[in-house]
């Protein structure tokens, strides 16, 4: 068993791709902890399917390696803003950050949030300058802009004086030096940093068991593991535990199988002391944010408060026409069970019962957050239709209040007029406007959640797919008041039936079309983009009559514009408050809530008159 000044607890944090994962890569290939003749994929924490085809992190993961008998407990967390709660409770269990900053685009919207949650845990912060090596680096300018936004989150003079080192995570090596015409080679300088500037963990090996639960892992033969940091004491396998739950009670339960992280994978163990990070099964009924105790001496643990939901949608069994045709699980009780158990590891989700049985209201950090559920449910079998994500309003002070997102948009310079007219017509202000290399302009916008809502697929289709955005939840300010959230309307189907090159010839006349021919089709289902601000209905399973007579030209085959793919995000950002997305194993819908369009247009008079 270790003592814990020969444990080093460190969370790695940054915006999204300022390259955590490829870092941690390097780290773990030259401390030893793989094979000679290992085979290891690139960035190899993100073993989710959804991780390595996105290219980002979701879940925060654990991991250890050793350098000169000094264990180092690495905790790689996620860099969008959306899955901040992995970050929250990633950072529970560390005595030091790991701050990373890319050399060119420096601070954004996410190192802001990273760091005032580091610096309010008190942890020591070491900055790390990533990507020097990348063309039109600014590592100093970097250093700079880092020591700013510390200041600006009121650090203390102690986390002012922050250690700094370069790096190149990608090629391996980091140094405190840089010298461009003469890079290290090697991380050995980053490793001693750590173990120098990272605090052992401060916690009492003497008394009884005291750890807080950080994380849930999941064994289909063992079941449910807690993760988490052991503030003090030692945990023995086939010990007795006292769990005390979030709402008072106490539980019992055993130690049935102790794991330490090793690589890339946990270590089975028979002990483990006060400091080091453990994963413990045996206990059935335990939670993130609960503490495991000795029996003896039940003493919880505080949770870090996770941020609130900003986004919700409304969950519901699928009863369009096509309904049951792909899915496994369809029914409400198969949709309700899969979201609460969601619940027991998604710590910033919220799922609530409506006041029907058939739908339940989901909420989320944002429109990334959940539509990765809503994608991990469909690759699991799941069948369902949700809403439009909508903004959750908050009454403050008797005032009703929407929140409000610090927007980042580095775009080149020809495209800064149309970024901004984008952003005054969703209620938004300019915060910030300066350059940055290769004839670019940062510029930063304070707008409100809601107006993000289909706002980067708008800004890339301006921008001609080169702008960078991103933004994160500031604060909470009165209602802005009413805009136009979508300027064009949808292509709607007429009847039931199969898409026909002809019926499509004529419908891509009005707009934009979703399907290409041969696609089943059903009365309601949105075809496409209508072209003005309108919804019109197309027939797009409409044949060409036969004639006797054939004019010259008639046979020449009708050419179709490809149809324009919608991935799921976008799906979401499209859909009104009269639509919904139906979600299949196999297919994404979007629909009008009312299918039939006889009954479409009363309900539409019937608004019309009522306002």
């Amino acid at each position: 068993m270790l003592k814990s000044e020969d444990i080093r607890n460190i969370a790695i944090i940054a915006h999204v791709d300022h390259g955590k994962t490829t870092l941690v890569d390097a780290m773990l290939a030259q401390s030893g902890t793989f094979r000679e003749n290992e085979v290891v994929a690139e960035r190899a924490m993100d073993s989710n399917d959804l991780e390595r085809e996105r290219g980002i992190t979701i879940l925060a993961k654990n991991t250890s390696l050793y350098y000169k008998g000094t264990k180092i407990n690495i905790i790689d967390t996620p860099g969008h803003a959306d899955f901040g709660g992995e970050v929250e409770r990633g950072l529970e269990m560390a005595d030091g950050v790991l701050l990373l900053v890319d050399a060119f685009e420096g601070c954004m919207p996410q190192t802001r949030f990273v760091l005032t949650k580091a610096l309010a845990l008190n942890l020591r912060p070491i900055i790390v300058v990533n990507k020097v090596d990348r063309p039109n680096a600014r590592p100093y300018e970097v250093v700079d802009e880092v020591l700013e936004l510390f200041i600006d989150l009121g650090a203390s003079e102690e986390q002012l004086d922050t250690p700094v080192i370069y790096a190149s995570g990608r090629d391996g090596w980091a140094t405190a030096e840089y010298d461009p015409e003469h890079p290290s080679r090697d991380l050995k300088e980053l490793f001693e940093l750590i173990v120098r500037e990272i605090p052992s963990p401060d916690c009492e090996p003497d008394k009884p068991l005291q750890m807080l639960v950080s994380n849930i892992d999941y064994d289909e033969y063992t079941g449910r593991i807690a993760v988490g940091k052991i503030q003090r004491g030692s945990v023995k396998t086939g010990m007795p535990l006292a769990i005390c739950h979030a709402d008072g009670k106490t539980g019992h339960a055993k130690a049935t199988k102790l794991y330490t992280f090793e690589g890339l994978g946990k270590k089975p163990v028979d002990e483990v002391g006060a400091g080091d990070v453990v994963a413990i099964s045996g206990i059935t009924d335990i939670n993130i944010g609960e503490t495991i105790c000795h029996p003896d001496a039940l003493d919880p643990l505080p949770f870090v408060k996770i941020d609130d939901p900003v986004l919700s949608m409304t969950f519901s069994v699928n009863d369009s026409p096509f309904a049951g045709k792909d899915g496994k699980y369809v029914t409400s009780r198969h949709i309700r069970d899969r979201l609460y158990r969601e619940l027991d590891s998604n710590v910033s989700l919220r799922v609530e019962d409506t006041d029907t049985t058939e739908a339940f209201t989901v909420s989320g950090r944002g429109e990334l957050h959940l539509s990765v559920l809503i994608e991990n449910m469909r690759r699991e079998g799941y069948e369902f239709q949700v809403s439009n994500p909508v903004v959750i309003f908050k009454e403050i002070n008797g005032v009703k209040c929407e929140p409000i997102e610090r927007l980042t948009v580095d775009v080149p310079n020809e495209y800064t007029g149309a970024v901004m007219d984008q952003v005054v017509n969703r209620m938004g202000n300019m915060t910030d406007m300066s350059p940055t290399a290769q004839s670019y302009t940062r510029l930063e916008f304070l707008i409100p959640s809601r107006g993000l809502i289909g706002f980067r697929s708008e800004i890339l289709t301006a921008t001609k797919g080169t702008a960078i955005v991103n933004s994160i939840l500031e604060c909470y300010e009165p209602y802005k008041g009413d805009f136009e959230a979508r300027g064009r309307g949808a292509l709607i189907a007429w009847e039931n039936g199969e898409s026909i090159t002809y019926g499509l010839f004529n419908a891509q006349e009005r707009g934009t079309l979703f399907i290409g021919p041969n696609v089943e089709v059903y009365e309601g289902m949105i075809v496409g983009e209508c072209s003005r601000n309108e919804d019109i209905t197309v027939n797009v399973c409409k044949k060409k009559h036969a004639t006797n007579t054939r004019a010259s030209g008639s046979d020449e085959a009708l050419k179709l514009t490809p149809p324009k793919e919608m991935s799921l995000e976008q799906c979401l950002d499209f859909i009104a408050d009269d639509e919904l997305l139906e979600v299949t194993p196999n297919h994404l819908r979007m629909r009008k809530k009312i299918l039939q369009t006889d009954l479409r247009g009363k309900a539409a008079s019937r608004r019309k008159n009522s306002q």
